[in-house]
């Protein structure tokens, strides 16, 4: 892998005022087949580097098929390497925190004043906070491509840079060649209204994980039903309200438990340490939370989080929307809604005014592949039967029933081996009539504590 650095305007209507760096890499083609030129990738975020992730793609592809593509990683403007960083005062969640869930006046202001503090603290440099846009970042994959010197680019996606690329490919259809998206973010929904069905289906999902452990009764004895796991959860989520043990308090021990809702191959380590927990041993726990926390205790990575989100979509401006919201979602769907609010809260205060999103078009994109699995919760798997209706020749891959959040090119060979047809030769599934996917695969099976040893 080879790093570049490359100039491009802060503000694009002002291309010859103040210029900003991203930080590119690349993995070159290494195979003996004619080169099918630059795929540009993005892990999500908003707020991840994507460094890395063009050398862990390049190997993924099945057949060797990755070695035929120049994979260009990059950080997004703001993000890691790139420079500036967007910055803002660590802190906003280090533990123990008081509960996300404001039973009082009390805790209501602690958090809303803790997001106010936190999203003035990011206004240092204001015309660097306008200009973070996704559409900004789109204008910055043309910039890549005109560097590289490529008549088009093809791209892959996760999560949120699904919507990355919905966002390209209706700024610039005619440069782009191919295009997979997993784990679909649905244009209508960005941003706020998408955290609020983030809320549902995080309640639907981690009842998944709830039903696995209480199927596994006789390893983890963490309950023998569903109703019992569940109830175990809570109770255990109160106790550490009022008693935490150390920095573990119930905000960290929510977030530890989000990564169940989020992906499968968590389910055997983040239950053996609610195990040890209930044993009166926290440290596991504290490790699970730690690694969960990560991109948010991260200064930079939270920062453009916000940063992005803030400033792509309007947001409600009077609190009492958010107040109202939230409250109906908090009865009826508790596991996530509170954190989830109080972590896109600094978009209420946030110092510069939200752009309109565009208009996502996909009618002239000539190809896509998308892909999602049916109870992703981050993403719902809504929103990829919405980006299949918008890109009419584009194609759908469906895993039904599961749970991970953005897993191709993990393992799944029914998946991963069309992935490869696709960016080999542009093969895709026949497409379906109706609103549903032109192809299913199996998810990867969940994991089996007594055969992995616990």
């Amino acid at each position: 892998m080879r790093c570049a650095q490359l100039r491009v305007p802060l503000n694009y209507a002002r291309p010859h005022g103040r210029q900003i760096t991203l930080e590119l890499s690349r993995v070159s083609h290494a195979s003996g087949h004619p080169d099918k030129g630059p795929i540009l990738v993005n892990p999500g975020g908003p707020g991840a580097s994507g460094l890395g992730l063009a050398a862990q793609l390049a190997a993924a592809v099945p057949g060797g098929v990755g070695r035929d593509y120049d994979w260009i990683g990059w950080d997004p403007r703001g993000v890691g390497a790139s420079r500036p960083q967007v910055h803002c005062t660590a802190g906003y969640f280090a533990g123990p925190r008081r509960s996300y869930v404001p039973t009082s006046h009390r805790l209501l202001h602690y958090w809303k004043a803790r997001a106010r503090r936190y999203a003035y603290s990011c206004g240092r440099d204001k015309p660097l906070l306008r200009h973070l846009t996704t559409v900004d970042s789109a204008r910055d994959m043309e910039s890549i491509r005109r560097a590289l010197g490529a008549s088009k680019i093809s791209f892959y996606g996760y999560s949120y840079g699904s919507y990355l690329g919905q966002v390209y490919s209706t700024l610039y259809p005619r440069h782009l060649k191919r295009m997979v998206l997993d784990s679909n973010v649905d244009p209508r929904r960005v941003w706020y209204d998408a955290n609020l069905d983030q809320d549902r289906a995080f309640d639907r999902t981690i009842a998944y994980y709830f039903r696995w452990v209480a199927r596994h009764h006789d390893v983890w004895h963490l309950g023998s039903t569903t109703k019992h796991v569940r109830h175990r959860y809570y109770h255990d989520l109160g106790r550490l309200r009022r008693h935490p043990r150390g920095q573990l308090g119930s905000d960290e021990y929510a977030d530890a438990f989000q990564q169940a809702a989020y992906y499968q191959s968590t389910w055997e380590t983040l239950t053996a340490a609610w195990r040890a927990l209930d044993h009166g041993r926290p440290a596991a726990m504290r490790q699970q939370w730690i690694a969960a926390d990560r991109p948010y205790s991260a200064n930079n990575d939270f920062a453009v989080y916000n940063a992005v989100q803030c400033a792509d979509a309007p947001w409600p401006k009077r609190w009492s929307t958010w107040q109202r919201d939230n409250e109906r979602m908090y009865r009826a769907h508790p596991f996530l809604t509170w954190g989830n609010a109080w972590i896109n809260a600094p978009c209420h205060y946030w110092l510069v005014p939200p752009r309109r999103p565009i208009t996502i078009n996909g009618k002239h994109t000539r190809s896509a592949l998308l892909i999602d699995e049916t109870l992703d919760a981050a993403t719902p798997y809504e929103g990829s039967l919405e980006v299949r209706r918008l890109y009419p020749h584009s194609r759908l891959i469906a895993e039904p029933g599961g749970t991970t959040h953005a897993d191709s090119l993990n393992g799944d060979r029914c998946v991963d081996d069309k992935i490869a047809a696709y960016l080999k030769s542009g093969t895709l599934p026949k497409r379906r009539a109706g609103n549903r996917a032109d192809a299913t695969c199996r998810p990867l099976p969940q994991p089996n504590p007594k055969a992995d040893g616990y």
